[in-house]
């Protein structure tokens, strides 16, 4: 997969989940753009990790929003108890899903939380 083609794919998946869960705010896809370019020089230097930027830019995302605002994206899953985030599996590896780790539970595709979140 081509360098930008790589880097889009990542930016528009992860701009949909955040379309979904309603917090697409415009500081919020600044934070996606940050990542975005933090991964630019990351994949120039290993070509190979192109098949992982989708995961690698919705966990800084996720980081930053943390940082920044509270757990992104909630999980769905889990009715009562702590109110938790979903996380990205495999944390580096092709096809990242959101998934819930206290239920061992693989929610939705990262790109694709609209599926279950009703967004």
């Amino acid at each position: 997969m081509e360098l930008e083609q790589a880097l889009h794919t990542a930016r528009a998946m992860v701009l949909a989940d955040l379309s979904a869960g309603g917090v697409a705010e415009p500081d919020v896809v600044s934070l996606v753009e940050d990542a975005v370019a933090g991964r630019r020089w990351w994949v120039e230097q290993w070509p190979e990790g192109a098949e992982f930027l989708v995961g690698l830019v919705a966990q800084d995302v996720q980081d930053a929003l943390l940082d920044r605002y509270g757990r992104w994206p909630l999980c769905p899953v889990c009715a009562s108890g702590d109110v938790h985030a979903l996380e990205v599996e495999p944390e580096l590896g092709p096809d990242p899903r959101w998934a819930c780790t206290k239920q061992a539970v693989l929610v939705a595709r990262v790109g694709a939380l609209a599926s279950v979140l009703g967004g």
